[in-house]
Formats: structure tokens, sequence, C-alpha cells
């Protein structure tokens, strides 16, 4: 039937319960009967509302520690019947069971459970809801009689619905609802799915995506393609799609892109160095990187690598944005798009905002990091996974294998060099001085072209630069590349390692008393 459906009894059981006494007496305005469970219907009975419980309807107690209370056919069978099949109703009226026209499930907190710290496998076992999934299942199959509630969100739509139509709702209306019922079925098993395959080694057989959907974008990588933006309901640490929006208008697919960019380069700099950290990120690439004990300067410096690229960039800082960084960033002849920053301060917001009327100011919050394990790449007909790895910086593992030996201020160099390096496309070459990228060779299909780009966008700062350090994602094929970054002044290099000519790019820098580091991993981003 594709009609509408008088509402007469409602079966609500529910794990959050935030504005659940008002929707239930809402319900009860329209003379319908209230079925329910546990928490639930001593909720409800505590607020005055009559509840029956469903183990009146049973004939059984809930049992098990609560793990079977609507597992039965009084329950089943009023959610599945077919109101107008004869032999349907022949059956439930000799077994009597009454219909059940609408249920109110939300499922136990089993995604909010796996997210806790220190949480044994015993507590997330229990959060797996068994009956909510099966109730759901079955209004949802049987929609064309059943409404089906599984979001609080839903909870105005049904009573409007039910003002609208005199305690009945449509076959729109269940419709939506059955679908939105079988998705959220759908992404809770493959939640369960990802913890359980979490405790295995490898790659699952079957890769099952639980996010949802956040918000839709004003459009993609260009105005022809339309986009959105999905939430990983696990991830806890700070995020660009979580992020409160403190000023500005909504952010675009290649803002999104580029600010999750710069957040990733910063969070790797303050880990590996210690010390507050700011990047500028311009088309996926680190236009600017440093860091400082100061963060106004390790933004001024930041700003200097590239002023020219930095130019409607997107920047991120590692700490609290006040009125100080703000009048720092905001001064002189500059452009921002997006600033991403743990926090910021009224004065501070208004300060962005006064400079900049668009400006999109992002608080992600000082939650400790955490790391997704792997990483998606669509491709066409699949998708790609590989094990996430922030880019790691320790040069106590780096083996010296040419040159000086290294200066505590060369080691800090080289830290950022190996870092900014990892961060800007391959094949890639850093150049850095003073805590501060002034140079980078990105996105070229040989290392010596890389090498090349960096000297050129270091300009007038590698003339000027103290002793200047180069960073390259991969090994050295040849000493070609080396020899450039020498005669352009470089002191120290740090790479990889791993050519099977690696020995003409040491007996270079030997020649020319040119520190030579090898850290024995590589650092390609594609």
């Amino acid at each position: 039937m594709r009609g509408n459906i008088p509402i007469r009894r409602a079966l609500i059981s529910v794990s959050d319960k935030s504005g659940i006494v008002s929707f239930a007496k809402s319900l009860a305005s329209h003379n319908i009967e209230i079925i329910s469970t546990g928490g639930t219907a001593k909720k409800l009975q505590e607020a005055g509302l009559q509840v029956l419980d469903v183990s009146s309807i049973t004939g059984f107690p809930e049992m098990l520690d609560g793990r079977v209370k609507t597992l039965h056919p009084a329950v089943h069978g009023a959610l599945l019947g077919v109101r107008d099949e004869p032999s349907h109703v022949s059956a439930m009226q000799e077994h009597s069971i009454e219909p059940i026209d609408l249920i109110c499930i939300d499922l136990y907190p089993f995604e909010k459970t796996i997210t806790k710290s220190n949480v044994s496998d015993e507590e997330v076992i229990e959060q797996i809801d068994i009956g909510g999934p099966a109730m759901i299942r079955s209004a949802a199959k049987n929609h064309n009689y059943v409404t089906v509630i599984t979001n609080p969100k839903q909870y105005e739509l049904v009573l409007a619905d039910l003002e609208t139509h005199q305690g009945e709702t449509t076959y729109e209306l269940r419709s939506d609802f059955a679908r939105e019922a079988f998705a959220r079925t759908a992404s809770y098993d493959a939640t369960i799915n990802q913890w359980m395959e979490g405790s295995t080694l490898g790659f699952p057989p079957q890769l099952h995506l639980t996010s949802t959907l956040e918000q839709t974008l004003r459009y993609g990588e260009n105005p022809d393609q339309a986009a959105a933006v999905y939430k990983d309901p696990q991830f806890q640490g700070p995020s660009v799609v979580t992020a409160s929006v403190v000023a500005g208008k909504p952010l675009s697919y290649n803002n999104l892109m580029d600010a999750a960019a710069a957040l990733e380069l910063v969070q790797d700099l303050q880990t590996a160095m210690n010390l507050p950290a700011a990047a500028i990120i311009k088309h996926a690439n680190p236009c600017g990187a440093a860091a400082h004990e100061s963060i106004c300067e390790a933004f001024s410096n930041a700003w200097k690598s590239d002023p020219l690229a930095a130019f409607g960039g997107i920047v991120s800082l590692s700490g609290h944005v006040e009125a100080d960084l703000a009048r720092t960033i905001s001064h002189g002849e500059k452009f921002l798009e997006v600033i991403v920053a743990t926090s910021f301060s009224e004065e501070g917001i208004d300060i962005l905002s006064s400079r900049w009327k668009n400006i999109r100011l992002l608080a992600i919050g000082d939650d400790p990091r955490q790391q997704a394990w792997q990483q998606l790449r669509s491709v066409e007909g699949g998708i790609l996974v590989q094990e996430l790895q922030p880019v790691q910086a320790d040069p106590n593992n780096w083996e010296h294998v040419a040159g000086p030996s290294p200066s505590t201020t060369q080691l800090q160099d080289a830290t950022l060099a190996w870092i900014a390096c990892g961060h800007l496309k391959s094949n890639s070459i850093s150049i850095v001085d003073k805590c501060t990228l002034i140079g980078g060779g990105m996105g070229q299909v040989d290392r010596v072209s890389a090498a090349k780009v960096a000297i050129e966008r270091a300009g007038e700062q590698l003339t000027t630069a103290s002793s200047p350090v180069a960073g390259s994602d991969a090994f050295f094929p040849f000493s070609d590349g080396p020899e450039l970054l020498i005669d352009a002044g470089v002191t120290c290099i740090v790479q990889p390692g791993g050519s099977v000519r690696d020995q003409e790019t040491i007996e270079l820098c030997d020649s020319r008393d040119v520190t030579l580091l090898h850290t024995g991993t590589r650092r390609f981003r594609h």
C-alpha cells in the first residue's frame, strides 16, 4: 500500500535519549500506544507517560543481561505482517499479534565506544546491537505499512506528517526513512567489520567504507564538478572536516584539500622539531614552512619563504591565534584564503575578519593527533589502499656517510628539509635555512629538474643563506643533482640513499666538504 497509514502503536527503544520524552509525548497526543524497553521505558514512565513494556507483548522477560528482549515473533510479526494480505492477517489474529506501525530505534553506541581510550574488547562487543538492527530491517522492509525512525533529526518530520495528515504518515516519508534505515544498518555493520578486521594483520578481503555526509560543496576542483565531503565517524583527532568554522564562508573542495595538507605538514613539523610551526600550502604543495620558538616568527618566516606563491594560500599554525599573531598575519600586502589553528581568540577573529572579509578560520581544537592506518585513493575501476604514515624525521637514526659531522643547526634544518620534501609532490627537492623552507622543487619527472626548480625558487635567499641544507624525497641516481645544489651553496644534503651510484655522490660530497646524510627511507608523494 502506497498511501497514508494511521499510526496506532509505536515501539521506542533508544540509546540517545535526547528529545525522546518530548517526541513520545507528541505521539501520545495522537492517541498512539507506546511500547518500550529497559532504560527508555523507565525514562518515559518517569516523565508521566503510559508505556507498555515489551515483555508484556512477548510474554518473556528481558534476559541474558538485555541481549534478548525483542527477538520474538510477537515483535517481528507485528512489524513484518502485510496488513492487506489475508493470510498474514489471519496468522496475526491466530497468534494474537497486534501490528506495530512505527518504531524509533537508534542502535547501541558501537561507533562511540570504539573511539574511547583503553576500551576493552569485551566492552566493545557488548555494544554490538542485535535486536535493534533486526527490528529496523523488519520495519524498513515493510515500509509500505511501517514508519521506521533511526535518527533524532527525523522526529520533527514525523510529527509534521502526523499533524498534517491527522495521525497518519505518507508513503513518501516512510520510503525515505526506510532507505535511511538500511543505510544506517549497513554503516553499523561495516563499522563492526572494520573494527574486527583492525585486529588482524594485512588488508581485509572486502573494504567497507562507513563515512557519513558532512556537507555538499559549492563545486569540486573545477566549477563543472559536483563535490561533497564525508566524515569518518571513528576519527577523533584534529581534522579540517570536523573543524569549527569560526569565521568566513563554507570551504570549497580545493580549500579542504589544501587545508588538510597544511595541517598534516604542521603536525609532522611540530612532532619532529618540538617547536611551534607554520605552513603555507598552495595547490597541495608547501610554499612556506618554518619552525621557531615564537609562533609569530614561525609564521613570518614561512611567509618569507615565497611571498609570491603564498599569496592566496592556505595557512596552518600549531597553536592558538591571539591578537599579536593575528596582527602579524594580517600585516602587509598579503591575501589568505584559510587559516587553520588549534583555536582563535575573539580579538584574533575580529582582526583577521576585518582584514579579509571572506577568510575562513578553522579551529581544530587541541586533541592529540590520531593517526589513521590507511589512505584511500580512487582510480577508475577500483580503490588503492596503502598504510598511512606521517613523515617522520629522527636524525639519530640517520647515517652520516660523507663530509664534516653535521652541526646541531644543520640537523635541525635537515629535519625540516626532510619533512618538507616529503610533503612536496614527487620528484621533490627542498632547500632550508634557519629552520625555514626557502626553496622547493616539486612534481618534476627527473631529480635534476627538481633541484633546478628548488634553486630557482630559493633565489636570493640562497645566496645570503648561512649554511643551507637540501632534502631529496628519493635517492639521487647520479651525482649531477647534488652537484647543482652544492654549486648553489648547499652545505648539507639529506636523502634516502640506496642508489647503485651512491659512491659517486659520497665522493663528490667528501671532495666539496659537504655533509651527506642517509635516512634509509623514501618519501614519495604522488
